[in-house]
């Protein structure tokens, strides 16, 4: 591990989990543990436990689950260094010096080497030979002064302009590799990425140069958009677009729309809360930051098919964050006389929110914005566009796709609304809607209760982890194994008793793996919580361990109890390894266990 062990001790020991928890979350205490509503996803009733004893936190909804270090890296999209760096922030502690080859110190070198080369850019735009670039920004009518704040740049067009550049400040090909700057040629030899481009840097709520996104200048050929490929720093499922601004806004919401110049004119605009994601479809992790930032979020795509497909996904997706959602459909493009205009096919001419700003200024899309629909408006409007229900077919067509909208809305305030709507709009009783509606939700319960039914049909199916990787090929061994563990994270002087048992014997790599973890912390008289193994551990790893903690476990003969499990592990092992076989009585009463164990 890059950073000394011991201050990561001692910075676990610093970060109280409730305290650092309840910073992000309303926490209740309930007993010996604190309980809210998860932060991870949309629930009306908190399932999401807290608990100071054993460092830990885990949401009995979702799964998730771990210790603080886990918590941060999750809450904020971080990696394992990037929540120890903040939460030493936090705690007021100093970050030792870390290795040359370790993670952090990587990423502190890709930060550098954007922020460099973001100056570079910038100061290539403002130079002779950024004539073009400027050229395109008086196209677009975006202000130097709105430049500068974005901090844009431009690209050279060549090959090595920014490889000179970023060389002479001591950087090297893998380091420029590794920033996604240059790309490797088949020479061995590497060349700019970015060439003859309008540079956009994108910069994360921390003020840090993550990476880029460019758009080339009209008439020359190549991809009309680039971003910066996937790095250390660069995530696109988890970036947004200008969100260092936005979230610094007074206004009382954020807007989403599609393209980065998008939100530059919104911005220069006056509408300093416009955000985008990088070239790609929301995610979950973007819902998640989102509404992390806002209690309302008003999507603004464009108003073509494809804008309108990505307003559907998009609406799914923010389904599981508590969010106020809106979404303003941009008319079709008019004159100032208000006569429709048409394109070379002679369909209606579309416009993004850029068009629209400099077609009929701030105050026309101030008023869009005051009247955007709620989301399921929107959804009934997208509904009654796409059926003709002046015919019968239409309307039965229109009322099936309605109900299954309605059902699968969570609230049933909402569902009624909807349905009342809907079946205004159709021309049928709202008490028929509702009746097809609650029919609907009705027959969804079935069925998944009957797919319950089917994965509940084996107990071992219940004692199996969640996520597929982590199956156990063993599950007899498997439970012995997370038996052992229970009982050394409870009373580690056990760990005298645990005789020949290694790490190699479990059937579990994971399990395995943690044994030996804690093992070691033992013998080096260290303290043996899973909230020091965020580092060794995967999230999915981690909320595993934490459903095996939770398990009950008794201490009131944990000598004896250890002793069978160490059999059960021992004699697996010996079977899969063939290095002996069973006695019979033994497995005689390895048999009672097991069948005691699955309720037999």
């Amino acid at each position: 591990m890059a950073l000394p062990e011991q201050f990561l001790d001692e910075l676990v020991a610093r970060s109280e989990i409730s305290d650092v928890v309840s910073s992000y979350v309303n926490l209740t205490r309930k007993g010996s543990n604190l309980w809210g509503l998860c932060p991870f996803h949309n629930e009306k009733t908190p399932s999401f436990s807290v608990s100071p004893d054993k460092q830990i936190y885990k949401c009995f909804g979702c799964g998730k689950g771990g210790g603080v270090i886990s918590f941060i890296m999750e809450i904020e999209n971080l990696s394992f260094i990037e929540a120890v760096r903040l939460l030493a922030q936090r705690a007021g502690m100093e970050m030792p010096e870390e290795d040359a080859h370790s993670g952090g110190r990587t990423r502190a070198r890709i930060v550098e080497a954007n922020r460099d080369a973001a100056r570079f850019f910038h100061e290539y735009l403002k130079g002779p030979k950024g004539e073009a670039v400027r050229r395109y920004l008086e196209q677009r009518r975006i202000a130097p002064r709105t430049a500068t704040h974005f901090g844009l740049g431009a690209a050279p067009d060549g090959w090595d302009g920014l490889i000179r550049a970023m060389t002479e400040k001591g950087y090297s090909k893998m380091e420029l590799l590794s920033a996604g700057l240059v790309v490797a040629g088949k020479n061995g030899g590497v060349y700019d990425k970015f060439r003859s481009r309008l540079m956009l840097p994108v910069i994360d709520t921390r003020g840090d140069v993550v990476g880029f996104t460019s758009r080339i200048l009209p008439g020359q050929e190549g991809a009309k958009y680039l971003n910066t490929g996937e790095t250390q720093v660069f995530k696109k499922s988890r970036l947004l677009y200008a969100l260092n601004f936005a979230r610094k806004t007074k206004r009382p919401n954020l807007i989403l729309v599609e393209g980065n110049l998008d939100v530059i004119t919104l911005h220069q605009a006056g509408f300093d809360n416009a955000v985008a994601t990088m070239g790609t479809a929301l995610t979950a992790e973007h819902a998640r930051t989102l509404s992390k930032c806002t209690r309302e979020l008003i999507l603004c795509y464009d108003n073509d098919s494809a804008g309108k497909t990505a307003t559907d996904r998009a609406l799914t997706v923010l389904r599981d964050v508590d969010l106020n959602v809106r979404v303003l459909q941009l008319p079709n493009a008019t004159d100032r006389a208000g006569n429709l205009l048409l394109d070379e096919k002679g369909q209606p001419m579309k416009q993004d929110p850029d068009d629209f700003i400099k077609n009929f200024g701030p105050a026309a899309f101030e008023k869009l914005l005051s009247g955007s629909a709620g989301k399921n408006d929107y959804r009934l409007e997208s509904l009654t566009a796409a059926f003709d229900l002046q015919d019968e077919q239409g309307r039965l067509d229109f009322l099936k796709k309605a109900v299954d909208t309605a059902a699968a809305m969570p609230s049933p305030i909402e569902r009624e609304l909807f349905a009342a709507k809907a079946a205004e709009a159709a021309g049928i009783s709202r008490d028929a809607m509702n009746q097809e509606v609650a029919r609907t939700r009705r027959g969804w319960a079935r069925r998944e209760k009957k797919r319950e039914e089917r994965r509940n049909l084996t107990p071992r199916q219940q004692l199996q982890p969640k996520e597929r990787n982590l199956r156990y090929e063993n599950l007899r061994s498997a439970r012995a194994e997370e038996g052992v563990l229970r009982l050394m994270l409870l009373e580690p002087s056990l760990f005298h008793r645990a005789g020949a048992l290694e790490p190699e014997h479990f059937s579990s790599p994971l399990l395995g793996k943690v044994y030996g973890l804690l093992r070691r912390r033992f013998q080096e008289g260290r303290t043996l919580q899973l909230a020091n193994l965020a580092g060794d551990l995967t999230p999915e790893e981690m909320s595993h361990l934490v459903d095996v903690t939770e398990q009950p476990e008794s201490l009131s003969h944990s000598q004896e109890a250890l002793r069978d499990y160490i059999e059960i592990i021992e004699n697996e092992y010996a079977k899969r390894s063939g290095t002996g076989t069973m006695d019979p009585l033994l497995a005689a009463q390895e048999k009672y266990r097991e069948k005691k164990a699955y309720g037999g």
